[in-house]
C-alpha cells in the first residue's frame, strides 16, 4: 500500500530508506524545538505555548507535504523569520506579539492567492537551468556554513570598538558590528565539542564511503552515545524520557488580524511575503532537483501542490501562534540518506508530534551530533554546479553570485535575489534579452524596489 501511495518503487526507494531519511531529517531541524521558544520568548509569548505550536506546527504541515504533494520536504517556524518577527516587529517596533502574528497570517494569505493564480510557479518555471542548478549548490554552502557554526569548527570572533558595545548593549545584545570587528576563523580543536563534532564528520564520511545504509542517522546516534561518555551531553538528574505536553497553555487563536491592518503593517507583510517567497522557492527548487523530482523538461511535478501546502503552513502557523512555517532546507538531510518521497516527510512529521512527549530526550541530541550531517549534505549538493555553463559569463557570473551571497549573506532569499538582478542585466548588455523569460524582467525590477525602498 505504501509503495503504491508514495510511488517508491518508481522512485527507486524502499520504505526502510524512506523512514531512515524521516528521522534523519527530523534530526538535524530538531533543534527549532527549543531555538524557537527561545527567540519567541524574548517577543514576550510564553516559552511552552511556542513549543506547542512549533511541534504541532511542523508536524501537521509536513505530513500535509507528504501526503498530498510526495515531496520529502518537511516544513517548521523559519529561522530568520523567526528573529525578524521577535526582534524588528515586536521589539524594534514595539508591535504587540498577537498583531504581529496577524501579519504573518495575512502574508500567508497572500501567497495562498500566489499560488492559486500560479504566479509562484511561473516564478519557478522561468527561473532558467543555471540558476536553478546554481540554487541548489548555494544551499549546499549555506547548510554547510550552518554546520561549520553548529559544530565550532568554524568561529566567528568579535572584537567590538566601545561606540559599537554600546549601541549594542543599549539595543539588549542585538546590532550590527562594524566590517573589521567581526573576524572568521577556525574553531578551537582542543575543545571536547568540536572534537566530537568532528569524529561524527569523520564517521558519517566513513560509513558514506563504505555505502551504508542510513549512514547518517547511524552516525548522528553514535556521535550522541560518544558525546554521552566524553561528558559533552549531561543526563540531568531524575531524567524521564518521556514528559507529557502541557496544553493548558497555549497561544492558539491569540493572533490579531485586524490589529495588524489597523496599524498600517504593509511594510511588514510585503516583507515577510518577500522573503518567504523566495527562501521557499530556493529550498523548493534545491531539494526537489537533489531528489531527482525534476522532470525531462526541467519542471517540478505538483510544484502547485507544494507551494500551496507551503501558503497554508505560514497562516496556520500563525493560527497555533508561531512565527512563519516554511519549508526547511534541512531537508536536504533527509534526501542525502537517500529520502525520494512523502513518506520521508510524513516520517519526520510525527517525530514533531511524537517530540511533544520525548522533548527530554530529543534535547539530549547535540550540535556537535547533527552538524557534521548538515556539512556532508553540503558537500552531495555541490554536484550540481557541473551543470552551470562557466563559459558563458552571462550565465556563470549570475550563477555564482547566487551560490555565493546565500552562505556569506546567511539569506537563501538574498542569493535568489543576487542572480535574478544579473541575470537579465547580463543578457540585455549583451543583446540577448530575449532569452529571459519575461517573468524575471518584473521580478529583477521587484528586488531592486525591495532593496531601496524596503530595506530594514
Amino acid at each position: 500500500m505504501l509503495d503504491k501511495f508514495f510511488a517508491l518503487s518508481a522512485r527507486n526507494t524502499d520504505v526502510k530508506t524512506e523512514v531512515v531519511a524521516g528521522i534523519t531529517t527530523f534530526m538535524t531541524m530538531a533543534y527549532i524545538l527549543f531555538v524557537n521558544p527561545s527567540i519567541l520568548s524574548s517577543a514576550g509569548m510564553d516559552k511552552n505555548a511556542v513549543l506547542l505550536a512549533t511541534a504541532i506546527g511542523a508536524g501537521l504541515v509536513t505530513i500535509m507535504m507528504g501526503v498530498f504533494v510526495n515531496y520529502p520536504i518537511a516544513l517548521a517556524p523559519g529561522m530568520g523569520l523567526n528573529a525578524f518577527y521577535a526582534f524588528t516587529v515586536v521589539i524594534g517596533m514595539g508591535v504587540p506579539w498577537q498583531v504581529a502574528l496577524g501579519a504573518v497570517f495575512i502574508s500567508g494569505l497572500i501567497f495562498i492567492l500566489l499560488t492559486v493564480t500560479q504566479v509562484r510557479q511561473l516564478l519557478v518555471e522561468g527561473m532558467p537551468f543555471s540558476l536553478k542548478h546554481a540554487i541548489t549548490v548555494g544551499i549546499g554552502l549555506f547548510i554547510t556554513i550552518i554546520g561549520l557554526k553548529l559544530s565550532g569548527i568554524m568561529s566567528i570572533r568579535l572584537s567590538l570598538i566601545p561606540p559599537t558595545l554600546e549601541k549594542i548593549v543599549a539595543a539588549h545584545g542585538n546590532g550590527t558590528p562594524l566590517s573589521f570587528e567581526t573576524i572568521i576563523e577556525l574553531g578551537a580543536l582542543a575543545n571536547k565539542e568540536v572534537l566530537l563534532a568532528v569524529f561524527g564528520l569523520l564517521f558519517i564520511a566513513a560509513l558514506m564511503a563504505r555505502n551504508v545504509r542510513g549512514s547518517m542517522l547511524i552516525g548522528i546516534l553514535t556521535t550522541t552515545v560518544l558525546g554521552i561518555a566524553m561528558g559533552v551531553v549531561q543526563i540531568p538528574a531524575g531524567f524521564s524520557p518521556v514528559a507529557i505536553p502541557d496544553f493548558s497553555n497555549n497561544a492558539f487563536f491569540e493572533l490579531d488580524i485586524m490589529g495588524a491592518l489597523n496599524m498600517g503593517l504593509m511594510t511588514i507583510i510585503f516583507t515577510f511575503t518577500f522573503v518567504e517567497l523566495f527562501d521557499t522557492m530556493g529550498t523548493l527548487v534545491g531539494t526537489a532537483t537533489k531528489a531527482g523530482l525534476v522532470d525531462k523538461n526541467g519542471k517540478f511535478p505538483r510544484i502547485g501542490r507544494a507551494m500551496l501546502v507551503d501558503a497554508f503552513g505560514v497562516s496556520f502557523g500563525s493560527l497555533l501562534g508561531t512565527s512563519t512555517i516554511t519549508a526547511y532546507v534541512e531537508s536536504a538531510a533527509g534526501v542525502g540518506a537517500g529520502g525520494r518521497t512523502g513518506l520521508t516527510a510524513v516520517v519526520c512529521g510525527l517525530m514533531f508530534l511524537l517530540a511533544l512527549f520525548f522533548t527530554p530526550l530529543a534535547a539530549l541530541i547535540p550540535n556537535a551530533a547533527t552538524a557534521p550531517a548538515l556539512i556532508i549534505v553540503g558537500a552531495l549538493m555541490m554536484e550540481g554546479v557541473r551543470n552551470i555553463d562557466f563559459s558563458d559569463f552571462t550565465e556563470s557570473l549570475p550563477a555564482f553570485l547566487t551560490i555565493v551571497m546565500m552562505p556569506f549573506t546567511y539569506s537563501i532569499a538574498n542569493g535568489i535575489s543576487a542572480g535574478l538582478v544579473m541575470y537579465p542585466v547580463l543578457k540585455l548588455i549583451t543583446g540577448r534579452g530575449r532569452e529571459v523569460h519575461w517573468i524575471l524582467y518584473i521580478l529583477a525590477i521587484l528586488v531592486v524596489a525591495r532593496f531601496i525602498f524596503l530595506n530594514e
